[in-house]
């Protein structure tokens, strides 16, 4: 038997040597946040760690403990039987659950009894959180970055695209968020993630960026959608070099309606997200606007929503928060489509090479 308990630390540290990361926590635990490449085997799934649980408040702690063993292993019994019946010998995962306890100790036993070497997270989920956190800082100062600004519209998602199609080392924190961060950005059938999984997916991205090159970001807010930005990064955001995006009204109009299609093809959410503007506009525009809207005059909207709301919003606040905007290197694409962006992508890196 192997079972090896490795501090959160050195676990994350090595985590691309692990033949499969296995969480051992019920479903809507692993569904909140988890390691990277994680696998979701529930000792105790949501139901049957309810019912433990309420044994455990109502009757006793011995007959919780009871129940909570014949439930934990029939479902090692059943993950063994689905997943491991095919792994070599040479397998090794890396298990844990909460706090590292009993969920994924007896999960680890099992495998371990087995002839797999076993790690086991000391500290579970908790002391992973705790060390992704301290992370975040040094992880933030350690990359030079690119920061892409330009007002709603101008093609920064598109440039950041075009950039990691050609090879740049990009931090699109917007997909990230499942968000395009703006009062109408959130995206129709993809709740954001929560903020665990926010800082999660961030800090597995920055850990893979190779110091030795810069990475391209786009001038967001502190906050995309519902989420907060981690505060290391969003200073050193701040800090950082900027890329001012320079794109025609009329093509920025044109480029809204193709990436907000879906307000174009449904009015009624179209005007629901509108409402989310009345306190800052005034409830007559608004409902000028949503008249227009039903009326079929979305682009008129869209340009007066860009011209009037959006860009003195981001022109103040981009000066007031980023130090390098009043330098930054203006650059333009021929367009808004995405071989136009691909070609300003590839300008950018060949300046950037020289």
């Amino acid at each position: 038997m192997s079972v090896q308990s490795t501090p959160a630390a050195d676990a994350i540290a090595r985590l691309d040597e692990f033949s499969a990361i296995i969480d051992a926590r019920s479903e809507d635990e692993y569904a909140l946040d988890h390691l990277p490449g994680a696998l979701n085997w529930p000792s105790l799934n949501n139901e049957e760690r309810k019912l433990v649980g309420t044994i455990y408040a109502q009757v006793s702690p011995f007959e919780a403990q009871k129940r909570g063993a014949a439930l934990v292993a029939a479902n090692i019994a059943r993950h063994i039987e689905r997943d491991v019946i095919d792994k070599p010998r040479t397998w090794q995962p890396l298990v844990y659950c909460w706090r590292g306890g009993k969920r994924s100790g007896s999960l680890a036993l099992v495998l371990g009894q087995i002839g797999f070497k076993v790690s086991v997270v000391e500290g579970g989920y908790k002391a992973f959180r705790t060390a992704v956190l301290a992370a975040l800082p040094e992880l933030s100062g350690r990359h030079a970055l690119r920061v892409v600004c330009g007002p709603t519209g101008s093609g920064k998602t598109r440039l950041l695209h075009a950039l990691a199609q050609a090879g740049a080392q990009v931090l699109d924190l917007e997909a990230l968020a499942s968000h395009r961060s703006s009062v109408l950005g959130m995206i129709p059938g993809r709740p954001q993630p929560t903020q665990k999984r926010f800082d999660t997916l961030v800090w597995d991205a920055l850990r893979r960026f190779d110091p030795a090159r810069p990475v391209y970001v786009e001038s967001e807010s502190k906050k995309v959608g519902n989420l907060a930005v981690p505060e290391p990064l969003i200073e050193r955001m701040r800090a950082s070099p900027c890329l001012r995006l320079d794109l025609p009204d009329d093509e920025r109009v044109a480029l809204l309606l193709e990436d907000y299609d879906f307000f174009a093809q449904d009015h009624a959410l179209f005007c629901e997200r509108l409402d989310a503007l009345a306190e800052l506009r005034g409830k007559a525009v608004v409902q000028a606007w949503q008249a227009q809207v039903a009326a079929g005059e979305t682009e008129a909207v869209v340009r007066e929503l860009l011209l009037k709301h959006y860009d003195p919003g981001y022109a103040a606040s981009i000066a007031r928060n980023f130090a390098g905007y009043a330098q930054a290197t203006p650059i333009a694409p021929a367009g808004r489509s995405m071989e136009a962006m691909g070609e300003l992508a590839a300008r950018i890196l060949r300046d950037e090479a020289v």
